[in-house]
This record gives structure tokens, C-alpha cells and sequence, in this order.
């Protein structure tokens, strides 16, 4: 007859499906048959609660008590973990990971990693690798991934791998976020460049103000909403329209839309670009402004009059220089005196300077004297605020004298607060409003990088020398953006941002006039306090006081086999975060 004693035990099995790994704890009875060992499953543990599987599991392993005799817990370590579930979470909500390759695999687990780390707290790839290797963890990040035990060089590799796939997740992205007749919004930045060896960076403007470095230029693209969907990196010298060509065709032929609308600023979309890029060709539609020049052509044909705007701030108006197209143009008052008032600070701060030249001249000791030495300081300083063309200037053998061009200024006031938006888009396709609307929403890819390039992100300091490394590094950035934008959404409420946009545009009197704020987002601004109670964080906050909830490593003093991991108890801001990201809190 078999033997039916045997030993019971909490037996606990991992397995990896899609990414995700499943954890089963089973209570098991071992016993031997014919002289072979055999299990039997009692019952399944998985539904209690952790600490109570460890106490269960404790007491079947040779009846060890709870408590030491001295009834002591010791906590091994303690690592900061709110914020890395919540990145975690939305990561997998979202499915992030099946954009980045269908199959798991280190590499994809190493991007993840990547991709949180940098919105936690951007690094170099080397801090990066550091901060994840489980003496020097600096979070729960790599025990969550099970990555302690990795390199710089392998997230070097995994970067390798990134780029080998983004056109791929490019893809991929646009065909959740894009559709036929969607609006794609796009413009370019760029970051300085610290080394000498990467080919792509060049002298060219610079719009970090870093004028002694080369730069780096990068295109984003992003839908109506501003949800970031490919990026690419250019030549730091590349002018801003000659990007503009391979986004293009890279929306017709790699993500296969065939209506689209590009929006772009006066200085990205032009009249040249128009002729070669858009003109002719079917189903590919612009929304773009008009430089300054050619409004005061078309105020000079009187086709542009303040009279348009007597009644209201936009007016659409029709010129023989712009056939088959419509020009839409407005007036904002605020804008008007905000130029104005600018334009007289200018004046007076190059006034003040040219004084100085002049009175040089007249000084009893060593004057400044000579055509040429007269010329060459005044032309140092005649344009340094960009408005020299507003002077007329007299030198002299011994004196210099200058006197503002009134009846130009007053010209040039006439049109202040007037911008026109250039479109091929019919009316009945977007009206007037809708049109203008489209292009303020520019202002969302101005958003994006603010985040990619300061606070948030930190795509600069650019560490990498290798052509492909920057531009995985600068795509990894964007990814992150990606993540973060879906975050920003959810969490609307507990951010300064305004969650009720909606309510917000129909408080605005016109398009044309500046945004206004919703009621909930106005009492947050005056109250640090949403409507529940709870402090308004920025973003970049928020992640912090999430860091504060930690996962701890705690075992039982004297007994080395009973280590277990215990989460502090979230306070209600970090439950509240949980609970709008739609994620429970498990250890």
C-alpha cells in the first residue's frame, strides 16, 4: 500500500505571458508512491494577501513562529516605489510594450526601463544602468523588471535595438493616433551639442541661446491633440523648411494616409515649400501664417483694412497673389498692445544706447572722432534690440546724431496684433474658427519640447558620439514624452493643467483671443487645491511625492528564510493617483 503521509508546503511558480509575469502560490502535499515522489495540490493561495502566504508558509516550514523571540522585524532596505508602479502601470494600460515588439525579450524590458528612468529622473545611460543594479538601486525600478543585473553596454545595445525598430513603432503609433483627414502638427527644435565627434552637429541657430555650440536639430510630429507619433533628427545646419520634405512623404507612404492636413508656422511651411511639396498633389492640404512682408503687401492693396474688423477679430479676405487658397486674418487687441508696447521698450533701450555714441563724441576728454570710428561703434549697436530700421542716423568728422522714423513706426503699429493663416483647406472641411484654432494648436508640439528638452525629459545634455546612439537617444525621449503625455491625462485633476478644456472654450469670447481658463483649473491656480481637498502638484511633483511610497525588504530578526517585501501605506494623494491611472497597488 502507498504511503499517504507526506510533508505539506506553500509551493510558488513564475511564469511570463505577454509580457507580464504571473505569480501562483499553491499549498502542496509531497508524499512518496511505489517508491516515487508525488505532489498533490491542496489548494490555491493566490487570492490572500502576501504577508499572509509568508506567515503560512513560515509556519508549515518546521512550525517557525511569527515572531522572533525578541519579536523584532529588521527592514533590509527600503526603496522609493509609487512612482515607478504608476509609470510601470500606464506603461502596460496602455500596452506600450506590444508597440515596442510583439515578443518579449530583454531588450524590449531594457527600453521599458529606459523609458521610466528617464521620466523619473533623466540620467545619462551610465547613471541609468547604476541606479537600477541592486547595490546602488535607487528604486524599485530594476527589481520590478528583474534587471539588477545589468550594464551600461546592455542598454547600449538595447538602444541599438530601438532604433532598428522605429519606423516600425512609428507605424504603429500613427495608426492608433492617425487617421485619414487627420491634423498633423509639426515643428522643429534643437539642443547644443557639448563634443566634437558626432557628425550631426552643426553650427546653426541656436534655440537654447547656446550661441558658441554646434546643435542638433529634431522634428516632431504629433496628431491634433498633441500626442507625439514619430521624430526625426537632423544635420544641426539644416534649415527648419528642408525638414519638412521627408515627413511628408514618410505620413503618405510609411503610415499610408492618403488625406492629410499639415500644420506648420510661417517659418516651417513656406511659399516655397508650398510650390514644391503641396502644390498639385492630391489629398495633401497646409495650414500655415503669413510672414510679416506679406501682410504689409496686402495691407498696402487694401485687401487687409481695420475697418474688416469692426465687428469682429477675423475676416476672411481673398488676393490674386494667393489663387484657389483662403487667407483668414485676425486682430488681436491684447497682442496689439502687447507689441506695442514692447516695440516702445526696444526703442527707448536703443535710444539710450545711441546717447552714449553721441554724447562720446561731444566728451571735453579723448571724444570719439572719425567718420569710420563713429560708424563702426554705431553699427555695433544701432540693431542689437531689432529695431535699427526705425532710425535714421547722421556721422559726422566729430558729432553723431539720430531721431526715431515716426511715420515708419507708425506704419508698421498700424498692423499690430494682425496675423493672417494661410490654408488650402476648404470650408467646409474646417471653417474660419476651426482653421485658426488648428494652428494655435501649434502650441502643443511647443509644449512637448518644453518637456523633452527642460524639466522633464532633459533630451540635452546630449552624451552620445555615435550617429545612430543620438538619434536613439533623442527617439527614447520622445517614447518617454508619449508615456508622460497619457500620464498627464489621467492625472489632469491633481495637475495644475486644466482637465475641463471644453468648459474653458466656451468661455472664450473668440478664437482669436487668448485661452481662457475653466473654472476648476481657475480655483486651482488661486487655491493650490483641487475640488477634492487635495494639493495641486506640477507634474514633475507629483513623481516626487509618489517616491515617497516605498517597498520594503523586511525579515524577521533571527531567521534568515523569512524576508519578505511590504509597501508603506499610501497617503491620499498617492491612493487618489492610483486610483484616476486605474491601477491597484501590489507588492
Amino acid at each position: 500500500m502507498p504511503s499517504r503521509n507526506g510533508a505539506v508546503h506553500v509551493a510558488t511558480t513564475s511564469r511570463l505571458y505577454k509580457g507580464k509575469t504571473y505569480t501562483t502560490h499553491l499549498l502542496r502535499r509531497t508524499y512518496r508512491e511505489d517508491g516515487k515522489v508525488k505532489h498533490q495540490t491542496l489548494g490555491n493561495l493566490s487570492h490572500l494577501p502576501s504577508d499572509l502566504i509568508d506567515v503560512i508558509r513560515r509556519r508549515l516550514l518546521g512550525g517557525q513562529p511569527l515572531l522572533a523571540s525578541d519579536g523584532h522585524f529588521e527592514i533590509l532596505r527600503s526603496l522609493p516605489h509609487g512612482h515607478v508602479a504608476a509609470v510601470l502601470g500606464t506603461i502596460r494600460n496602455i500596452g506600450f510594450e506590444e508597440i515596442l515588439g510583439s515578443r518579449p525579450c530583454k531588450e524590449r524590458t531594457l527600453v521599458v526601463a529606459m523609458v521610466v528612468a528617464r521620466i523619473l529622473d533623466a540620467r545619462s545611460k551610465l547613471a541609468t544602468a547604476r541606479s537600477i543594479a541592486e547595490e546602488t538601486a535607487a528604486s524599485s525600478l530594476g527589481l520590478e523588471l528583474g534587471l539588477q543585473n545589468t550594464d551600461e553596454d546592455d542598454f547600449y545595445q538595447a538602444m541599438d535595438w530601438l532604433l532598428e525598430r522605429q519606423a516600425l513603432i512609428e507605424n504603429k503609433l500613427a495608426a492608433l493616433h492617425l487617421e485619414d483627414g487627420s491634423l498633423i502638427l509639426y515643428d522643429v527644435s534643437s539642443s547644443f551639442y557639448t563634443g566634437t565627434h558626432c557628425s550631426l552637429a552643426a553650427f546653426g541657430h541656436a534655440r537654447d541661446g547656446k550661441n558658441g555650440y554646434p546643435q542638433i536639430i529634431y522634428g516632431l510630429l504629433c496628431n491634433a491633440s498633441g500626442c507625439p507619433i514619430a521624430v526625426e533628427v537632423f544635420k544641426g545646419n539644416t534649415g527648419d523648411p528642408k525638414t519638412l520634405a521627408s515627413q511628408i512623404e514618410k505620413v503618405r507612404k510609411r503610415f499610408r494616409l492618403s488625406r492629410v492636413i499639415f500644420v506648420g508656422d510661417r517659418g516651417m511651411i513656406t511659399a516655397a515649400r508650398i510650390d514644391e511639396e503641396f502644390r498639385g498633389v492630391e489629398g495633401l492640404d497646409w495650414i500655415t501664417a503669413l510672414r510679416a512682408d506679406s501682410i504689409k503687401k496686402l495691407a498696402k492693396q487694401k485687401i487687409i483694412q481695420l475697418s474688416l474688423f469692426d465687428e469682429k477679430d477675423l475676416a476672411e479676405v481673398t488676393s490674386p497673389d494667393y489663387p484657389g487658397e483662403r487667407l483668414i486674418v485676425c486682430r488681436n487687441p491684447l497682442l496689439a498692445e502687447e507689441r506695442a508696447r514692447k516695440r516702445e521698450e526696444l526703442l527707448q533701450a536703443t535710444e539710450k544706447t545711441l546717447s552714449k555714441i553721441a554724447a562720446a563724441t561731444q566728451r571735453a576728454k579723448r571724444p570719439l572722432k572719425g567718420k569710420d570710428n563713429i560708424g563702426i561703434r554705431v553699427g555695433k549697436q544701432i540693431n542689437h534690440y531689432k529695431v535699427g530700421k526705425h532710425f535714421s542716423i547722421k556721422i559726422g568728422e566729430e558729432s553723431f546724431s539720430f531721431r526715431r522714423k515716426e511715420r515708419n513706426i507708425t506704419k508698421e503699429a498700424a498692423l499690430d496684433g494682425l496675423y493672417v493663416i494661410r490654408t488650402s483647406v476648404v470650408t467646409a472641411t474646417l471653417d474660419a474658427d476651426s482653421t485658426v484654432r488648428a494652428y494655435k494648436d501649434l502650441s502643443k508640439v511647443e509644449r512637448a519640447f518644453r518637456c523633452l528638452k527642460t524639466v522633464d525629459l532633459k533630451v540635452r545634455p546630449i552624451y552620445h558620439w555615435l550617429v545612430d546612439r543620438v538619434r536613439a537617444h533623442v527617439f527614447l525621449c520622445m517614447l518617454a514624452y508619449y508615456v508622460e503625455w497619457h500620464m498627464r491625462q489621467k492625472l489632469a485633476p491633481l495637475l495644475f493643467d486644466d482637465e475641463d478644456k471644453d468648459i474653458a472654450e466656451t468661455l472664450r469670447s473668440s478664437i482669436v483671443a487668448p485661452a481662457e481658463r475653466s473654472p476648476s483649473a481657475q480655483s486651482k491656480d488661486l487655491t493650490k487645491r483641487n475640488e477634492d481637498g487635495l494639493p495641486v502638484h506640477s507634474f514633475r511633483s507629483l513623481l516626487a511625492d509618489l517616491g515617497t511610497l516605498a517597498k520594503n525588504r523586511i525579515r524577521i530578526a533571527g531567521n534568515e528564510q523569512s524576508e519578505f517585501y511590504m509597501l508603506t501605506r499610501p497617503t491620499q494623494i498617492q491612493a487618489r493617483v492610483f486610483e484616476l491611472l486605474g491601477l491597484s497597488l501590489s507588492v
